[in-house]
C-alpha cells in the first residue's frame, strides 16, 4: 500500500451505514428486474435450447407455483448478501447459497432460475452455467458489469441485469466526502489527534480550500451530474468532460464543458473520475494525464480501479507530481500490503 501521506483510501467495507443503503436499493431493484422475467418464464418456457430433459423437480415447481430459486454467494459474512436484504429477498425467491447447492445440485438445479451477484460472488462461468439449465435471469447489485462476461452469459439465453440508478446518490455522496477528506487532510488529523506523542498542530498542515476550487469531473452521467449539484453549494468552478455535452437547460448547475480532457486536467484543482469501465477507459488516466495536472491538484476516483494507471499514480505522488490521491476503488482491490 502507499506510504506516501497524499493518499487516502475509502474502502466500501469501511462505511457500513452507507453500504447498507446502497445494498437496501440494490436488493429491491434487482429482484424487480429479475421477478418479470422468471415470472415469463413459468408461462412460456425457455427461450434458449434445452440442456437437460425436463424432470419431476420441474413439474413440481410448476405445478403448485412455488417461488423460483435464486442463487447466492452465501447470506451475511464478508462476501455474502447483507441480511438486511433477506426478508425482501425472500418475499419473490427462494434463496438457495452456494454451499446448499453443491451439496444437493441434483435437486436443486432446475429449481434456480436467477443468481444474484454480490460484492462479484458467485463467479459466473461456463461451470455454474451448464449445471443451471432452467437460469433465466443473472442479476448485479450495482451499475458496472465489467466482471461479467456478457458474451458467454447471453449464448445460454440467459438475460443480465443490473441496477443502474440505486446508487447515485450515495457513490457522489462518497466523492465529496473523499474530496473533502483530502483537502483538509482528515485522515491525517484523525492519526495526529488520537496519537498519544501529538502536542500540537502545525500551522501551516490543514490542508487547502474546497470553497471556489475548480473541480474537473470526468463523465458526466447520472453520478457525474450529482456531483455537479453538489459541488456548486460549495462555491466551486466546474468543469466536465464527457463523450456528450449535457444540454443546455442540464448546464444552469454552472458546469462548462471541455471537449479536450487535456483543457480540463490542467485547470482543475480536483479531478473526479465518473466514467464506467470500458476498454475506452482502461487506464484512462496514466502517466501523461497525471503530468497535464497542476503540481496542487488531488485525483478522486468513483468509477473502477482500472480506470487508472496505478503504478504511473504511484509513481506520480512519489515524485510529488500531483498532491493528493482519495481512491474509492483501486487495481487490485484491496491493494496488496506491504510490510
Amino acid at each position: 500500500m502507499f506510504r506516501a501521506k497524499t493518499f487516502y483510501l475509502a474502502q466500501s467495507a469501511e462505511l457500513p451505514a452507507a453500504w447498507v443503503t446502497l445494498a437496501n436499493r440494490s436488493g429491491c431493484r434487482w429482484a424487480n428486474s429479475c421477478i418479470p422475467f422468471i415470472q415469463k418464464s413459468f408461462r412460456t418456457g425457455p427461450k434458449c435450447r434445452e440442456r437437460t430433459a425436463p424432470s419431476p423437480c420441474r413439474d413440481k415447481i410448476m405445478g403448485e407455483k412455488e417461488p423460483p430459486g435464486a442463487l447466492v454467494y452465501d447470506i451475511g459474512g464478508a462476501f455474502g448478501v447483507p441480511e438486511s436484504h433477506v426478508e425482501f429477498l425472500k418475499k419473490h425467491f427462494d434463496l438457495i447459497t452456494m454451499k446448499e447447492f453443491h451439496k444437493n445440485k441434483e435437486q436443486l438445479c432446475e429449481k434456480i432460475r436467477s443468481i444474484f451477484v454480490f460484492e462479484l460472488r458467485p463467479v459466473v462461468d461456463c461451470e455454474l452455467l451448464e449445471s443451471l439449465p432452467r437460469l433465466k435471469v443473472v442479476g448485479n447489485s450495482g451499475v458496472g458489469v465489467d466482471h461479467l462476461d456478457l458474451k458467454l452469459i447471453s449464448s445460454y439465453g440467459v438475460k443480465i441485469t443490473n441496477t443502474p440508478h440505486a446508487v447515485s446518490d450515495s457513490t457522489a455522496d462518497i466523492g465529496m466526502a473523499l474530496m473533502l477528506a483530502s483537502a483538509r487532510r482528515l485522515v491525517e488529523g484523525c492519526c495526529i489527534a488520537t496519537s498519544p506523542d501529538t502536542t500540537h498542530f502545525a500551522a501551516d498542515w490543514l490542508g487547502v480550500e474546497v470553497t471556489g476550487a475548480t473541480l474537473g469531473i470526468i463523465g458526466m452521467g447520472s453520478i457525474g451530474y450529482k456531483v455537479a449539484k453538489r459541488a456548486k453549494a460549495f462555491d466551486m468552478n466546474i468543469l466536465y468532460h464527457n463523450r456528450n455535452r449535457r444540454k443546455e437547460e442540464e448546464e444552469a448547475i454552472g458546469a462548462i464543458y471541455c471537449k479536450n480532457m487535456q483543457d480540463l486536467l490542467q485547470q482543475s484543482d480536483f479531478v473526479m473520475l465518473v466514467v464506467n469501465l470500458t476498454p475506452e477507459t482502461h487506464k484512462l488516466i496514466g502517466k501523461r494525464e497525471l503530468e497535464l495536472m497542476k503540481p496542487t491538484a488531488t485525483l478522486i476516483n468513483i468509477s473502477r480501479g482500472a480506470v487508472v494507471d496505478q503504478d504511473a499514480l504511484a509513481k506520480a505522488l512519489q515524485k510529488s507530481v500531483i498532491r493528493a490521491a482519495a481512491l474509492d476503488v483501486t487495481d487490485p482491490e484491496p491493494l496488496p500490503r506491504r510490510a
